[in-house]
């Protein structure tokens, strides 16, 4: 990742990049998505003041939860016990 004021943005090519510190919920999308955990990452964002575009690394632990939508030991995620509706009725 860029550090601050050193580079371009590769989106709009603007210099005006800041980085900020982040606090981020990844979900995985769709109904499926409702059974597999929330990962949630504090990454140091690098935010282009232009136009928006924003990058930022996931760590190694989280990053293999998303590569496999089960929870890894010692990752920062939230599983809900979601309980089927059927079941409650």
């Amino acid at each position: 990742m860029p550090a601050e004021g050193s580079s371009r943005c590769t989106s709009c090519q603007s210099d005006k990049m800041k980085t900020f510190n982040g606090e981020i919920a990844i979900h995985f999308c769709g109904l499926e998505g409702l059974d597999k955990p929330i990962v949630w990452v504090f990454p140091k964002l690098t935010v282009c003041l232009n136009c928006g575009f924003t990058q930022f690394v996931v760590p190694e632990r989280e990053l293999r939860v998303l590569a496999t939508g089960a929870p890894v030991e010692r990752a920062v995620t939230y599983l809900s016990q979601r309980k089927d509706k059927a079941a409650a009725a």
